[in-house]
């Protein structure tokens, strides 16, 4: 029942009804609806569990998963420094604690970051383009969530084709690796 519970809860809530588990057929009470015979002894008979549901779903956001660190900013990582040092070592420390990742990894990632960076300005959106399907792969492959905000903010500083976007991107892959070693 455990297993059960926690497929249900990682869907996210229906808009403008009730989510899945919360009451009606197929709520994993036996297949019985919120009448009689349901558990509970609360309205429609589900005790003040279905309440509970809707608080822990409610602090995780809509896609019904846990909310990881916050995005980094692009434009904060072009203006402060400081900014792109601290991103850094967040994102490293978060791969101590989730991911199994090797330095190699990361050291050939960070080496078409910088082929990218050097690629004439006419191919250069191509190139991360690219390499962010390289890293969705890399991340998707060997199982590096904690990469996940660098595939995000790769995205941003592609959309904006910024040649300072650009090295600021690679400037926070060279700190991550040098943090990593």
């Amino acid at each position: 029942m455990p297993e059960q519970e926690q497929t249900k809860e990682s869907r996210p809530p229906r808009e403008g009804g009730r989510g899945p588990g919360e009451g009606g057929r197929g709520s994993g009470e036996g297949g019985r609806g919120s009448g009689e015979g349901g558990r509970g002894s609360g309205p429609g008979g589900r005790g003040d569990r279905g309440d509970r549901r809707d608080d822990r779903r409610g602090d995780r956001g809509d896609r019904g998963r846990p909310e990881g660190p916050p995005e980094i900013e692009l434009e904060k990582l072009m203006a402060d420094s400081l900014y792109l040092d601290n991103q850094a070592h967040g994102i490293v420390s978060r791969m101590r604690d989730m991911d199994s990742g090797t330095k190699s990894q990361l050291r050939r990632l960070y080496s078409a970051v910088r082929r990218a960076v050097r690629a004439p300005d006419s191919e250069r959106q191509h190139e991360f383009v690219m390499l962010r399907a390289r890293l969705a792969y890399t991340i998707a492959r060997h199982g590096l969530r904690s990469l996940d905000q660098l595939e995000k903010l790769l995205l941003q500083v592609t959309r904006k084709n910024d040649p300072r976007g650009y090295e600021r991107f690679r400037d926070l892959f060279e700190a991550i690796v040098a943090y990593n070693e």
